[in-house]
């Protein structure tokens, strides 16, 4: 069956969208948006610290939940593993409540439960206002940050999609342990769909998720969708690109018949292991005739991609096996030119200002019998591994409220001091 976007979600009109690049856009969006909640606020993210960004978020939640607004957030065991007990004590006593996504312990000082991990970065906001993209809460967001600082995106959102995004959230914590009575005693207090509508704008949306059971390539299907109907042009600006045989194929395919194809990916990667593995299809793409821009200010973060004048995309899902195939994801895709063309200005600049193109002259040389053994193999992987990772257990989403999780790590910190004391006596 050919992939079609509607088969992974439904469009819904009337939305305002605006694009915010970097922790400069997005943090003072979403604490303004905090302090003006008047019921609810839920955040779910992969990453928070607990550095200065991490305890302007602490902040603002408490602040909330000391005036009666309902403060929900979930964090990812293997990503915000380090949060101390004063920072979790200090959010409970105030009344928020904090869940730990598979919350997993540590073996010889290492994290273990690198898959299915929570990926998403999502802030609903009395089910009126709604955040999605790829920001963490971390300082390394920020410009100040230095040389390691990331590029990224997010979206805010305002529409009936906010109620589809709202509902999403408290099921994912209803799932995790609270319960259907929960979830719906919760839902009946979010506000009508024709109030969103009065504050709406034009642009048509999908929300668009990813998980181990029912979607479990929802936001690949659609990328594959567009670019096979794109006519014009494709930009794909992602952090993460080790995508499957078939969207591979696909981008193939759109600049052989006239497409104008590009992608951003990481020239300054904060792990080496990303620019090797997209190095590695570099001939394959650019013998077909694929423009690739590598950024290199400092680390690309953002999973972005715009085709022709009217779809795009922002969202937590990068290319690579982990998002395509374990991680927990979240994209909202736009059907909106205004949109389309602010997104497109950004792109833009950044390969004319920031990024260097790729030729066939800037590849290594090496034995082209060495590169078309590598180019097997790497074909067969990118062909059979989405099929190979889904394989790996689906257990399904465990929240822990954070109370027990700190709790555990606490007697866990207080036997190794214990078994260090006796060891050294």
């Amino acid at each position: 069956m050919r992939d079609t976007p509607e088969r992974a979600g439904h469009w819904t009109g009337g939305n305002r969208i605006d694009l915010l690049e970097n922790g400069e856009e997005f943090f003072p969006r979403v604490f303004e948006a905090i302090g003006a909640a008047r019921r609810e606020v839920i955040i779910e993210t992969f990453i928070l610290f607990e550095d200065k960004v991490g305890l302007a978020l602490h902040a603002a939640m408490r602040a909330a939940a000391q005036r009666g607004v309902k403060v929900d957030l979930m964090i990812d065991g293997f990503g915000s593993p380090d949060l101390s007990h004063a920072y979790l004590e200090s959010l409970a006593t105030a009344g928020v409540k904090v869940r730990v996504f598979d919350p997993g312990q540590r073996f010889l000082g290492q994290r273990l439960n690198v898959f299915r991990r929570m990926h998403r970065k999502i802030v609903v906001v009395d089910g009126e206002r709604a955040f999605v993209g790829g920001i963490n809460y971390s300082e390394d967001h920020l410009l100040d940050f230095g040389p390691k600082a990331k590029q990224d995106y997010a979206v805010e959102l305002a529409g009936p999609i906010v109620a589809e995004i709202h509902q999403f959230v408290l099921r994912a914590i209803a799932v995790g342990g609270k319960g259907v009575g929960w979830f719906r005693r919760r839902l009946k207090q979010a506000p009508p769909v024709s109030q969103l509508q009065a504050a709406a704008g034009e642009a048509d949306a999908i929300f668009v998720t990813r998980d181990n059971r029912r979607h479990t390539n929802d936001i690949e299907r659609h990328y594959r969708a567009a670019i096979r109907a794109a006519r014009e042009r494709i930009v794909i600006a992602n952090a993460y690109f080790f995508p499957g045989y078939r969207l591979i194929k696909e981008l193939r395919r759109a600049a052989r018949r006239g497409v104008d194809v590009r992608l951003i990916l990481q020239g300054e990667p904060d792990m080496p292991i990303v620019k090797t593995a997209a190095g590695m299809l570099y001939h394959h793409l650019l013998h077909a005739g694929v423009r690739i821009y590598e950024y290199c200010d400092r680390p690309l973060h953002g999973k972005v991609a715009l085709m022709d004048d009217r779809w795009s995309t922002v969202g937590s899902s990068n290319l690579d096996p982990l998002s395509l195939s374990l991680n927990l994801e979240a994209n909202v895709v736009v059907r909106d030119t205004a949109f389309n063309k602010v997104l497109w200005e950004r792109m833009d600049h950044l390969m004319q200002h920031s990024c260097k193109q790729i030729g066939t002259h800037d590849l290594a040389s090496e034995w082209s019998g060495w590169r078309l053994v590598r180019s097997f193999f790497v074909f067969h992987f990118l062909r059979w591994y989405p099929s190979w990772l889904n394989r790996l257990p689906r257990h399904a989403p465990r929240l822990t409220p954070a109370e027990a999780t700190d709790l555990m790590a606490q007697q866990k910190k207080r036997g190794d001091e214990g078994t260090a004391r006796t060891e050294t006596a």
